[in-house]
């Protein structure tokens, strides 16, 4: 068992990279519109989907699709936020913006059933199944891979929220959103923009995950959503940094003790979130004033 911790654990923090690209998002609208994404699941499966129609009918590169399926998912995040979210007001405003993301995925789900059937589809390339010895023991390139895409899509987030005119915008409607309307800071634009991007990003972690999972159908959805939603409470609501790494700790975790027992692996995972959040209830970095670090 001993030849198996090793390899578990370089498994574990590059499968949690693959997580880290598709929390990211959940966890920054949770920053700045105060609401949990219950679509993020099914949303990270349309982006998986767009990657399989670009290269699969038009033959292009699946990390060289990433700008075309980033942007369109971003303008699909704008059009959600438009449409659904940004109408609802007033004290209830939390809870029925969680039934219209629920209604979004199912929709989603419905959409992605009727065009494409409930068969499942697997993303194909030459480095999915190329891999490279390490220390007596083999890494599939494409978990390298899509572990450098988080690292570098994290920091993108990161310097556009400290290192830019909106960045300040956004952590201001972060910390008191009447406050940043008092000022001059459009509320709306920084909401709108912000979802647009936290729904941009399932387009890697959708192509992230349909290269690394074996495959995928639109029914993938509603186990993402569970695992997306007990990491970013873990890393801290509205924690960016945060979400990385209680991605990398959940599946290396996880990883682990699946050497043990496959079965008792997934009541781990969940098991560490009881844990920490009984000793830290806001979570590993989870913050009242500023959440996004």
């Amino acid at each position: 068992m001993a030849h198996q911790i090793y390899p578990a654990i370089a498994d574990g923090i590059l499968g949690g990279g693959v997580y880290a690209l598709m929390a990211v998002g959940l966890t920054l609208i949770f920053g700045v519109l105060d609401i949990i994404n219950v679509a993020q699941g099914i949303l990270v499966i349309v982006g998986g989907y767009l990657s399989y129609v670009l290269s699969v009918h038009l033959h292009i590169d699946l990390f060289l699709g990433l700008l075309i399926t980033i942007p369109a998912m971003f303008v699909l995040g704008l059009v959600i936020h438009t449409a659904v979210i940004r109408p609802l007001r007033g004290s209830e405003r939390t809870s029925m913006s969680l039934l219209a993301c629920f209604a979004v995925a199912i929709i989603l789900e419905g959409a992605l059933y009727w065009i494409f059937g409930p068969n499942v589809v697997t993303l194909k390339a030459s480095y999915i199944n190329s891999s490279f010895a390490l220390g007596g023991f083999y890494i599939n390139d494409i978990y390298v891979y899509c572990f450098i895409l988080a690292l570098a899509l994290v920091a993108a987030i990161y310097l556009l929220l400290y290192r830019s005119r909106f960045g300040r915008g956004v952590r201001a409607t972060m910390q008191d959103a009447t406050a940043a309307r008092l000022i001059g800071i459009d509320v709306n634009r920084v909401a709108a923009i912000t979802f647009g991007i936290g729904v941009a990003v399932t387009a890697a972690g959708g192509m992230a995950y349909g290269a690394t999972s074996g495959g995928f159908n639109p029914n993938s959805g509603y186990d993402l959503i569970s695992r997306l939603l007990a990491i970013i409470i873990l890393g801290g609501l509205g924690s960016i940094g945060g979400a990385l790494v209680a991605a990398v700790f959940m599946i290396t975790v996880e990883s682990l003790v699946d050497i043990w027992s496959p079965n008792w692996a997934i009541v781990v995972f969940y098991a560490a979130l009881v844990i920490v959040l009984t000793v830290r209830p806001s979570g590993l970095f989870g913050r009242k004033a500023v959440r996004a670090q």
